[in-house]
């Protein structure tokens, strides 16, 4: 900075260079605003339009949420329904109580999910496909120890559950828009080997 002082301080065509005086912005006028100019004017148009547009957007990422962890307990049902299947299809021979064992399976594998929404149904078929059982309950009070004679070599098993949907944008439920109730659910067949 000081080179450039220097060489500012050389004569310009016989004259020596003197910066011009600067003015403080406390003698500065302010504008006169007319009352034509205030309505008419575009001062103020960024922030109509973000408030035009920001309720919306919080709609639309609302909505997201909304569908995301509605999406995210489907997925998590699913993947209970299908462990709980396997895990009895795997302990058919020594289980005691084959509908607490798909029960506590559910519970252990979704525990995001409420357990007493969570409606599970139980099928099981004989090898020759002449006896079925089917039992139903919650996740939390699930028990059918008297029908573990229904397991047998050579039968399936199908596990079924529903869980209530709960997509909802600003408290207005998405079966409310539409006339129908959401609800999740998921179904898995095994074979006892």
């Amino acid at each position: 900075m000081s080179l450039l002082k220097c060489i500012l301080q050389l004569s310009v065509r016989g004259r020596r260079y003197r910066p011009a005086p600067q003015r403080s912005n406390a003698r500065r006028a302010m504008p006169k605003r007319s009352w034509r100019r205030l309505f008419l004017g575009e001062e103020g148009g960024p922030l109509v339009e973000m408030g035009m547009v920001l309720p919306m957007m919080m709609v639309l990422v609302t909505g997201m949420c909304a569908f995301g962890l509605s999406l995210n307990n489907y997925i998590e049902l699913t993947s209970a329904v299908g462990n709980a299947g396997q895990y009895l299809q795997q302990t058919a021979a020594t289980t005691s109580d084959p509908c607490a064992d798909v029960a506590t399976g559910m519970k252990n594998i979704a525990p995001n999910l409420g357990a007493s929404s969570i409606s599970i149904s139980l099928t099981m078929t004989n090898s020759g496909g002449t006896t079925t059982k089917t039992d139903t309950g919650t996740a939390n009070s699930f028990s059918c120890s008297a029908d573990k004679s229904y397991l047998s070599t050579g039968g399936n098993i199908t596990v079924a559950a529903t869980y209530p949907c709960t997509l909802a944008v600003y408290a207005l439920p998405y079966g409310a828009q539409i006339g129908k109730s959401c609800t999740l659910s998921a179904q898995v067949t095994e074979y006892e080997y």
